[in-house]
């Protein structure tokens, strides 16, 4: 859409010959003039691919590529994907990873969205996505995702204070934020989109007066508690992103309305050519792309739906997306100072009463061990896996507020269930598995230790709370960790007799750590001298 559909002709990024005026968002000064970034949006109606390349603290747009692939409509009654709709997955995601040949981990953003959150058999399209793109792929939650879409529609909008109400209408969720310039202030996900709506009110692409009613019913009684939160008085402009809301301003731009916004009357002269058409088969018409007539139904119904519910009388057609707030998270995540997922990390241990001096004190240990166990790591690698150690070390207590004996366990329910800005549900997920495992069996622990990074971590975390279990500093001069992970999955833990003499009860918790690993595919040397 607008500025943002440039040529596909373009085989490389050249940022001297590429003339583009659109800018995104603001670089930390250790992304290079000409590093390229790219983000790869997962919906449930169309996957798309975004890349551009840093100059002088801003990105400017190169390429984005679009393909249709429904697998919002290969989710079957018990949501499991049918292996078609994976296949179309995987097809796309190969083309895709073909143009990302080249670009290193730091400069890759992949999100999957609403299909994949209710795929109960998500991981059998993971796995092989993951290979197949070449990047990991995070599945993102409603919130998260509307955050994300909040920043790209933001980032590419003038600056000013109106308070912005932001909707998208996907293939089978609808997010709402309400935000002011660049913050995001509530964001909400709502299991009601195009494609699901299409399925279950227009199976047989049939429109009908009752139709169309039924649907709009159905959606507002799915949006309805929306009302309180994004009523007409808490924002000034509407802005629609992306899918249904692109589809429908193109349509009623081609014949005639005005660019760049929906109106009331303009979705009501849209309802009136639908009902003519009768079906999507049947359905012509100026500016509708051939992939949308499938789903145009079901979108234009949900898109109604919000318009009425929320006292709507006209919505600007945003630039951003979904794509363009992962490339502006790209940028956020090159520093610690702006990268949100430390700034949620704080905010959740303030939320749970942690001890702040421990927390830091397990942190400081932690990280201390996990130098000595990755020495030859690379420096973007050790930053990357440090960060996430120190996120773990500070949030390993946080269940301690609902019970002392078991708040290993309550940490990680939180984390696995709980919607923290920043962070995709795997992430969450494994930095719940480092906050249960920080202490106790291993066996408890479904996770593969074939992970060696995984597996450094953990044992840094276990080791420096054992060191931190007075809630004192520990004297770590006498104490080394070392791996040998190349010739076995072994750690060589080293202490002094003269540390060993005199920290007896350390030295009784790190002979009890040696029985926990035991039970797993790793083993640990405990050495004097």
């Amino acid at each position: 859409m607008g500025g943002w559909s440039a040529s596909l002709s373009t085989p490389s990024v050249n940022p001297r010959n590429v003339d583009t005026t659109q800018t995104l968002g603001q670089a930390p000064q250790k992304m290079h003039n000409g590093t390229r970034l790219a983000a790869v949006d997962l919906g449930s109606n169309s996957f798309r691919l975004e890349i551009g390349y840093v100059d002088h603290g801003q990105v400017h747009h190169t390429d984005y590529l679009k393909e249709t692939v429904r697998q919002g409509n290969g989710l079957d009654e018990d949501r499991n994907l049918s292996l078609d709709a994976m296949q179309r997955g995987w097809d796309c995601l190969a083309r895709f990873g073909e143009r990302l040949a080249g670009f290193n981990p730091s400069q890759v953003r992949a999100v999957a969205t609403q299909t994949l959150r209710e795929a109960r058999n998500r991981d059998d399209f993971l796995s092989k996505a993951n290979e197949i793109l070449g990047f990991p792929i995070d599945v993102i939650s409603g919130r998260e995702e509307a955050r994300l879409i909040y920043q790209g529609v933001a980032h590419l909008l003038p600056q000013s204070n109106e308070r912005r109400l932001v909707v998208d209408i996907g293939g089978r969720s609808t997010e709402l934020i309400l935000g002011q310039g660049h913050e995001a202030q509530v964001m909400e996900s709502y299991r009601v989109g195009s494609v699901a709506w299409s399925m279950r009110y227009f199976s047989e692409g049939q429109f009908s007066h009752q139709a169309f009613q039924s649907a709009e019913i159905a959606a507002k009684a799915v949006l309805d508690e929306a009302l309180s939160t994004f009523r007409r008085d808490a924002w000034d402009t509407a802005y629609g992103s992306s899918g249904t809301v692109g589809a429908v301003g193109d349509v009623l731009a081609a014949t005639g309305w005005p660019i760049g916004s929906i109106n009331r009357d303009g979705l009501n002269w849209l309802l009136d050519n639908l009902l003519q058409a009768k079906s999507a088969d049947k359905l012509r018409m100026d500016g509708m792309k051939e992939d949308r007539r499938a789903v145009i139904g079901g979108g234009v119904s949900v898109l109604r739906a919000v318009f009425d519910l929320l006292d709507i009388d006209e919505m600007q057609v945003a630039q951003g997306a979904l794509r363009h707030g992962a490339l502006c998270d790209l940028l956020d995540r090159q520093h610690e100072q702006t990268d949100l997922r430390s700034t949620s990390v704080n905010r959740l241990a303030k939320k749970f009463n942690v001890d702040s001096t421990q927390a830091r004190r397990v942190s400081r240990v932690a990280r201390h061990l996990l130098q000595q166990l990755m020495p030859e790591t690379s420096a973007d690698e050790s930053a990357h896996t440090m960060s996430k150690l120190d996120w773990a070390a500070q949030l390993h207590e946080i269940g301690s507020s609902i019970s002392h004996s078991d708040y290993h366990k309550h940490g990680a329910y939180i984390l696995d269930n709980a919607d923290i800005p920043g962070f995709s549900m795997p992430e969450l997920h494994r930095l719940g598995l480092l906050v249960l495992g920080h202490r106790g069996k291993l066996r408890k622990l479904d996770v593969d230790f074939e992970d060696v990074v995984f597996a450094k971590q953990l044992l840094a975390l276990r080791i420096a709370t054992v060191l931190c279990h007075a809630r004192r500093n520990p004297n770590l001069q006498g104490i080394n960790v070392l791996c040998h992970s190349e010739i076995s999955k072994q750690f060589v833990l080293h202490c002094e007799l003269d540390w060993a003499n005199s920290f007896p009860q350390s030295m009784h918790l790190l002979r009890e750590e040696l029985l926990a690993w035991k039970k797993t595919s790793w083993d640990i040397q405990l050495t004097h001298s």
